[in-house]
């Protein structure tokens, strides 16, 4: 199998690199099989703490593939019906896979992220872009509308009157209004991108790995929720994490005022 993205692994840290950039890393199906794989077996593996997501060569990701979009082949081809399946068992399974992603992933945006791409940045849990980063939630350009799930995470990050925006115009949202929106925590130059993201990236990936799991899933589930069930939900995963070797450590630790040894249990 070719590496349509690479995986890549420094201690607690892996580093997803979407790897097709002679088409500017267009959602192929084999960045879709991969992509879905790794998030399955990062969640298997306790070793990982915290995952990055970017992309080879000069993109983060161009989106669809507009040729394919024009000659009505690949994801555009087929019947009604043969699409919605392609749809559903295809590119929909990313926004799937990433939301259920157990460890915390940040999108370090190295340039244009376009359409389908611009959503899998917003899948992401944290967005760092680099100077040059342009974002454009752009279906209305080639007369479609968002079908990897970007419309259920795009109003989430930048709210609904921005998210209309972006959706209705189509327009190219530069590195600095992205940080104004707040559709990226950070901007930083071209060059600093990747080892700025690997920096917090490991500050993450420092603390106890079931405590960073849980952490995300009481955030992310919270949203959809009411509060009672939250409150419950958090004293449940309160009373599992007391219980841990790794949280009795970080408090041993913090008195003691020396640094945590964990081993994830």
């Amino acid at each position: 199998m070719s590496e349509s993205v690479k995986y890549e692994q420094d201690d607690g840290v892996v580093t997803l690199t979407l790897n097709e950039p002679a088409t500017r890393n267009a959602i192929s199906p084999a960045i879709v099989e991969q992509l879905v794989a790794y998030c399955a077996r990062i969640n298997q593996d306790m070793s990982v703490r915290c995952v990055i997501v970017t992309g080879a060569g000069e993109g983060f990701s161009s989106g669809g593939n507009v040729k394919e979009m024009r000659d009505r082949t690949g994801l555009f081809g087929g019947t009604p019906a043969e699409i919605r399946r392609g749809y559903l068992h295809g590119i929909q399974q990313i926004p799937l896979a990433m939301y259920d992603l157990q460890v915390p992933s940040i999108a370090a945006v190295n340039g244009f992220a376009v359409g389908a791409g611009c959503d899998l940045s917003l899948m992401c849990d944290i967005r760092i872009a680099a100077d040059n980063a342009e974002f454009a939630e752009s279906f209305m350009r080639v007369g479609l509308v968002s079908g990897d799930g970007g419309a259920w995470f795009l109003p989430r990050v930048v709210g609904l009157s921005r998210a209309y925006e972006m959706t209705f115009t189509g327009n190219f949202i530069k590195a600095d209004k992205a940080l104004e929106w707040g559709l990226v925590s950070r901007v930083v130059p071209k060059g600093e991108l990747l080892a700025e993201a690997q920096k917090m990236a490991k500050q993450i990936a420092a603390y106890p790995a079931q405590s960073i799991r849980m952490c995300k899933k009481l955030v992310r589930d919270s949203a959809a929720i009411g509060l009672p069930t939250h409150l419950e939900m958090a004293a449940s995963m309160q009373a599992l994490i007391q219980h841990t070797a790794d949280q009795h450590e970080a408090v041993t630790a913090f008195l003691d005022k020396r640094k945590p040894v964990f081993k994830g249990i």
